[in-house]
């Protein structure tokens, strides 16, 4: 947008506060920056004049700023906003929790094969570079309003060097927490999904998946085994097909088929017997 543009248009409008989407530390809300929609996250009121906690959001931007991923919530600036201090600007990501979803009965498949595949990648990429973050839970799964693209929210406040093990099981049994809840929400079973989500929530953190790619690879088995049945049900219906094709192009039995032969017999017999004659003469 030009500089004569953004003197025409107010910098901030629509400022609206989203109490439901609050965090322990921070308060969400949404408005347009220049027209265009965002969503800012700032200190609590109670909080913003104590320095930990000045540092706390200014750290938590340094650490999100540079992550970029498709299913995790993007950050685009920090800033003074008039009336609420300094403000971490992300993306407008609007939409329903999976908590929500949840609760009002609005989980499908659609959500599930998110979950399974979307959520477990944006983990693997918090992983990948080392980020403390809160733990996972439904509420910090949101499906944005108009293309229901899966985001994770509030991700990270530090980064480490590497994750300790410990780091890994503990998102490794969050996540079957999630598939679980999201499992008991559908009205078609998946039992190697359950079976999944009950490994994943071991109370023994030596019986999870000792890692994320050991998650994936069980989740992507339960929908190879899904396309196995699908081909298996397919071939079925097809054999039966040709079965019934066959049964109706089968050749007459022999009773039927002597039956015919006496018929072309009878109907060829005095053909010929005339022209025998014919020769004779």
């Amino acid at each position: 947008m030009s500089d004569f543009a953004h003197h025409q248009v107010p910098k901030w409008t629509e400022i609206e506060h989203l109490p439901e989407w609050d965090e322990e530390f921070y308060q969400i809300y949404t408005a347009k920056k220049y027209g265009k929609w965002l969503m800012l996250k700032t200190l609590r009121p109670e909080l913003r004049d104590k320095p930990e906690y000045r540092e706390m959001i200014e750290k938590e931007f340094d650490v999100r700023y540079n992550l970029a991923h498709p299913h995790i919530v993007m950050i685009n600036d920090f800033e003074e906003v008039p009336g609420l201090g300094m403000c971490i600007i992300t993306d407008d990501i609007y939409g329903e929790s999976l908590q929500k979803l949840i609760d009002t009965g609005k989980v499908d498949e659609d959500v599930l094969h998110k979950i399974t595949t979307q959520l477990v990648e944006a983990l693997q990429y918090i992983q990948s570079n080392h980020i403390v973050h809160y733990p996972l839970t439904t509420d910090r799964v949101i499906f944005t309003d108009k293309i229901h693209n899966l985001k994770l929210i509030d991700v990270g406040f530090d980064q480490k060097n590497h994750l300790t093990p410990a780091d890994s099981a503990e998102d490794i049994y969050n996540f079957g927490v999630v598939l679980n809840k999201t499992l008991d929400a559908l009205p078609t079973k998946h039992p190697d999904l359950r079976r999944v989500a009950v490994k994943c929530m071991a109370k023994d953190p030596s019986r999870r998946y000792r890692d994320i790619e050991a998650l994936k690879s069980a989740l992507n088995n339960h929908y190879k085994n899904r396309l196995y049945i699908t081909v298996i049900i397919f071939l079925a219906i097809m054999v039966i097909v040709l079965a019934w094709l066959n049964s109706s192009w089968a050749p007459a039995p022999p009773e039927e088929l002597q039956s015919q032969e006496k018929h072309i017999n009878l109907s060829v017999k005095p053909t010929l017997s005339i022209q025998s004659i014919q020769n004779i003469f």
